[in-house]
């Protein structure tokens, strides 16, 4: 079963699976954002989404974590079952810087009722809709933002966590055309943070992400006028700087 733990150092999300449940989420993840192109005011959200799909599928070749997680299993069951096993099952783990985690959260909410809206066709009762209410996709998105949901909870005080809701899911929060170098920005302002500054942020790297207060426009601008003075989209600009190499989780 899937699910979350705010890392060591407070710098992202570890999202715990087993193989099947990785495999799930990255088929499924696929299916909610759709080919390239379906949403193209979307294409950079799109990306985000991707870049977890990204860690998913590495961990399922065996270029992540793992981690050993009690199964259960103890002597008498073994002699009561007649068998001889495990008591452990082996968990992959992949993790998300926590601005990134909040913005994917956040994204899914869009591409959920997307999807939703594509497959009732844009019916009035669209998440009551028989192609919608049970639907595989969206059971499996939903579970992984519930995972998400419940880690925050766990990491930030009673307060921060239902200002957080409030604000990440008031009337959803529309990532289309959204300028992802922005979250590029406040990812690595985020790796910089020491331990104690990082749990104190989160609240604020969801807060700046919803509001595209000041910072953001300023950035949106500049980048516009790159794109034009070198005939690119803006999609197709990146940050001068990188992230590290190595990050301490």
């Amino acid at each position: 079963m899937l699910y979350a733990k705010n890392t060591p150092n407070n710098t992202g999300v570890a999202i715990y699976g087993d193989f099947m449940d990785f495999e799930a989420l990255y088929d499924q993840l696929h299916e909610i954002v759709g080919d390239e192109g379906v949403y193209p005011s979307y294409d950079t959200a799109r990306i985000r989404v991707l870049g977890v799909c990204y860690d998913l599928r590495h961990a399922m070749m065996g270029d992540r974590e793992i981690e050993f997680i009690d199964n259960g299993m103890d002597q008498d069951k073994m002699r009561r079952l007649s068998t001889i096993t495990s008591d452990k099952n082996i968990y992959l783990v992949i993790n998300v810087l926590w601005p990134e985690m909040l913005f994917v959260l956040m994204a899914l909410n869009d591409f959920v009722l997307l999807h939703a809206r594509k497959q009732a066709k844009n019916t009035y009762t669209v998440m009551r809709h028989h192609k919608n209410i049970w639907d595989n996709s969206i059971a499996q998105v939903r579970f992984f933002q519930a995972a998400v949901a419940k880690c925050l909870k766990e990491t930030v005080s009673e307060a921060s966590y239902t200002r957080m809701i409030n604000l990440m899911t008031k009337d959803y929060t529309w990532f289309d055309n959204y300028m992802t170098q922005y979250l590029d920005l406040l990812n690595l302002k985020f790796i910089e943070m020491d331990k104690e500054k990082r749990l104190k942020s989160i609240p604020t790297m969801a807060k700046r992400l919803v509001e595209k207060g000041k910072e953001y426009i300023n950035l949106k601008e500049d980048l516009e006028e790159a794109a034009k003075l070198h005939n690119c989209s803006v999609k197709n600009l990146r940050l001068k700087k990188d992230y590290p190499e190595n990050i301490e989780w």
